[in-house]
């Protein structure tokens, strides 16, 4: 009884975590009630956003009255924006959208990066201040927020664009609105996703959610599978390599010689994919047992041939919302608007500025003019510049979506110079043409390379961290003591190499062992499933391990 009061109560030492066995009781739990009232969709719906709303209560408190802000706000501006027969409320209405969603993003996740940056450039000495934590308190005449520092809640990033999208579609007259706010918050909390995506889009989810539930028996293999899958891909592949040997070589990376720094960052590329694809697969899975299905999220991404190819392969649903309501209202492929002009000009002079070298920054932010202005001139050079303009600005800003850091946006920015390099270099390279082995080979090696070595400013804490990393790789590679740095942690690579062997097996492998699990019998479906939780729980720490995109 004591087990079952902290899981159904809030805990930060027992949240709902797909990993932990608290979430399994709870899943069976309301499983068994789902069971019995699947039939009746109403009654269905309000049943599962209640669930939605305590699981994430569970996992992050009292923010869960700020998911109920973003999900009533644009409910009712969705209906305001769909009514309203007046172009000028239409779009004041979809910029108040755009405006709280945006606003609450920033306040909780980057209030600390804009005012250390303002701090560095004008010599102030800003602090940050709670406000809205310090005004709920006093509302509530009680102490449920920390005032001292604000705290990110988990999942802020992936809500706020799913409710930004059900306003914007609206304004594009490619949705109507959902009549009941609670559907529309069904939408919005969905358990399964809610938290670490994939991000989805009202389009693809409110038609399922007037639909009657309809679990097939290969929807329901299909989602045990991927439950499993992601179970394995978290525990083993992702967290059992981190805790016995990346972790420890990224808290101190001088400490380690170039060659194991080397092998760290290999490993966290398979962290990174293990922990984010293990989560979504296990999200997918969960939707499919309960009659929905999410979009894929991931398709092999390790198998690209380039960094576009990656980026189409790899977390699918954001490069996506990038593409449709960032990439295209910049301009897409036809033109520069002011908004890229704009944004370009901030973020070129903040990268600068971040550097210390204030004088260059605005150097650099005329320069930015001088080009435009040609680009205005020459046609020819306009339509490239044009292009290549909104790809970076869409690589620079999806890096900072990923974390309030300069760090992140190097790392974007190198994801776009990737996409640029290669848009060009296809034009003239003599091997573009070929695809046999060899050249696949080669193709997916160099792509995972630039990748793999981009994630060094995606991984490090600090710039000291980084710096170090790079120091060591260029003046300390320690050759003579790779062997000893093998055969110490040889079971650690063990698992990595298997790790990657089953990514890369051919997708007819991969849909035969699926196949395989599906046409078992019951017996054999209940024991595989058994050997795999004893596997990955004889893996894993005791000690929490939270999912690496939970702080997105």
């Amino acid at each position: 009884m004591n087990r079952l009061r902290e899981i159904f109560t809030f805990s930060e030492a027992f949240p709902l975590i797909f990993t932990q066995a608290s979430f399994w009781i709870f899943f069976a739990i309301i499983y068994l009630v789902f069971a019995l009232i699947y039939r009746k969709i109403k009654i269905r719906n309000f049943y599962l956003l209640i669930i939605s709303l305590f699981f994430y209560y569970k996992t992050s408190g009292m923010f869960v009255g700020l998911l109920i802000f973003t999900t009533l706000s644009n409910f009712y501006l969705g209906a305001g924006i769909y009514r309203s027969n007046i172009k000028v409320i239409k779009l004041l209405l979809v910029s108040l959208s755009v405006g709280i969603n945006l606003f609450v993003l920033s306040y909780f996740k980057y209030a600390y990066f804009f005012t250390d940056s303002v701090n560095h450039l004008l010599g102030t000495q800003w602090q940050v201040s709670h406000w809205l934590a310090s005004w709920g308190n006093q509302l509530a005449s009680a102490n449920y927020f920390t005032v001292d520092k604000i705290v990110l809640p988990i999942g802020i990033s992936f809500f706020t664009f799913q409710a930004l999208t059900y306003c914007v579609d609206i304004y594009r007259n490619k949705l109507k609105p959902i009549d009941s706010a609670a559907d529309f918050g069904l939408f919005v909390t969905f358990f399964p996703q809610l938290v670490a995506g994939p991000i989805v889009r009202a389009g693809e989810f409110i038609p399922q959610i007037n639909r009657a539930t309809n679990i097939s028996k290969q929807d329901f293999d299909s989602g045990l599978f991927l439950i499993l899958k992601g179970m394995i891909k978290k525990m083993i592949f992702a967290d059992y390599i981190a805790m016995h040997f990346m972790d420890k070589v990224f808290d101190a990376p001088a400490m380690f010689s170039g060659f194991t720094n080397v092998m760290a960052m290999i490993g966290y590329s398979l962290q990174i994919y293990g922990d984010f694809s293990g989560y979504t697969d296990i999200a997918i899975g969960l939707a499919l047992l309960m009659g929905f299905k999410l979009p894929q999220n991931f398709n092999s991404p390790y198998k690209a041939l380039n960094t576009s190819d990656f980026w189409r392969r790899w977390h699918i649903s954001l490069s996506s919302f990038l593409k449709d309501y960032l990439y295209i209202p910049l301009g897409g492929n036809k033109r520069v608007s002011y908004g890229s002009a704009i944004i370009t000009i901030l973020l070129l002079t903040g990268v600068l500025i971040a550097i210390g070298d204030v004088k260059t920054g605005l150097l650099a932010t005329g320069s930015v003019l001088l080009i435009v202005f040609l680009a205005l001139v020459f046609p020819v050079f306009r339509k490239h510049l044009f292009t290549n303009i909104n790809i970076m600005l869409t690589m620079l800003i999806g890096g900072l979506w990923h974390g309030a850091s300069w760090k992140f946006v190097i790392w974007g920015g190198l994801n776009g110079l990737g996409i640029l390099v290669y848009k060009y270099w296809r034009r003239i390279s003599p091997w573009e043409k070929y695809d046999n082995r060899f050249s696949v080979f080669w193709k997916i090696l160099l792509t995972f390379t630039f990748i793999t070595f981009t994630r060094i400013y995606f991984r490090g804490e600090s710039m000291e961290q980084i710096n170090a990393w790079f120091n060591q790789v260029a003046t300390n590679m320690g050759w003579d003591t790779a062997w000893n740095v093998i055969v110490k942690y040889k079971t650690v690579f063990i698992v990595m190499f298997l790790g990657y062997l089953t990514h890369w097996l051919p997708v007819r492998t991969k849909v035969a062992i699926e196949r395989y699990f599906a046409e078992s019998h019951i017996v054999t479906k209940v024991v595989l499933s058994v050997l795999t939780g004893i596997i990955c729980y004889q893996a894993y720490s005791a000690s929490f391990q939270p999912f690496i995109y939970f702080q997105f």
